[in-house]
């Protein structure tokens, strides 16, 4: 494995890049054309360029792509499409460049890049190699991915960028509406969960952190690796690159308290510390829930519960702003 500095100078001597978008994306269809042009004009070259029109063929996609042993692969799309992407290239001497160009670009927004697509391509143009953090999990489902049947670090099958959820966010990632994203964008995400809550039931989960035990009740909880959820930041100090996962529930078994946390932690995120008692942080969590439940991991459903996470701390090189901390 190469260091940072000798993997970005690979990188900024022409090394072999791959771009990979998902036309499939919000934008993607629309911004594909002005991505290469941008990307063009910035002087950046691809020894591959790969329109993705069936999403269901990414994990191919990045299995070939990484045969040729690339210095870069670029990714242009979603949170689904980047979640993909951290899933195959964590523990590989590649980097990672993300041009954002779905609907919340979570992932994007934690390694502090413009979602703006000139502002992305600025960046892979002029940034610099950093590592951060992804999570790992598994579940109880025994016959998909994510699985305790092959429990590999290096399994990317049990890899995740962002964030673990459980709750009334597994039944809004199943039922929102693709169109509704696409004219609306983040707030079809909102909508969604304000149409599915009234007859969302809560439940019993017990947290345990090490020999500590803990039970809340709740409509939701999530385990965050990202520093943002549905397009807004968790908290000012959250970072994926912290070497700890943020566990944190909003509200409790009262419907109208969901809406009440939410609408504080969109509000708020932004000068809410992880310090602060509505988050614990650690690097290591196993949950179970009554009644058993779906898991969303970075928006896809990956098993039910109970499930097992932790950190798997500068685990992935990433393209990011030169003003980005790493640590």
């Amino acid at each position: 494995m190469r260091t940072k500095p000798e993997l970005e100078t690979a990188i900024r001597q022409g090394g072999d890049a791959v771009l990979i978008v998902n036309a499939r994306s919000r934008r993607g269809r629309r911004k594909f054309g002005e991505a290469r042009r941008l990307l063009d004009e910035a002087g950046l070259a691809f020894a591959q360029v790969i329109p993705v029109t069936d999403p269901t063929r990414l994990p191919e996609i990045f299995t070939e792509a990484l045969a040729a042993k690339p210095d870069l692969i670029v990714v242009g799309g979603g949170d689904g499409t980047v979640a993909t992407a951290v899933s195959h290239l964590a523990h590989r001497d590649v980097a990672l460049g993300v041009l954002p160009l779905g609907t919340t670009n979570n992932f994007a927004r934690s390694l502090e890049l413009p979602q703006d697509l000139a502002g992305a391509v600025a960046v892979l143009r002029d940034g610099k190699v950093a590592d951060v953090d992804v999570g790992w999990f598994t579940t109880t489902d025994a016959e998909g991915p994510g699985a305790e049947d092959d429990e590999a670090e290096g399994d990317e099958r049990h890899i995740f960028a962002n964030m673990v959820s459980l709750g009334l966010s597994v039944q809004v990632a199943g039922k929102v509406p693709h169109g509704l994203k696409r004219i609306v964008g983040r707030a079809a995400y909102a909508l969604t969960a304000a149409r599915l809550l009234p007859r969302h039931e809560a439940f019993k989960a017990t947290i345990r952190i090490g020999d500590d035990v803990s039970e809340v009740r709740t409509h939701q909880l999530n385990v965050a690796n990202g520093a943002h959820h549905s397009g807004q930041r968790i908290a000012r100090d959250a970072s994926p690159d912290d070497r700890l996962l943020a566990v944190y529930r909003l509200g409790d078994e009262r419907r109208l308290r969901l809406a009440s946390a939410t609408a504080r932690h969109v509000l708020t995120g932004q000068w809410r510390s992880l310090s602060e008692g509505a988050f614990v942080t650690t690097d290591h969590v196993d949950i179970e829930t009554d009644p058993p439940m779906g898991v969303d991991v970075d928006g896809e459903i990956r098993g039910r519960t109970p499930v097992r996470i932790r950190l798997l701390g500068n685990a992935l090189r990433v393209i990011v702003p030169q003003s980005f901390t790493d640590t």
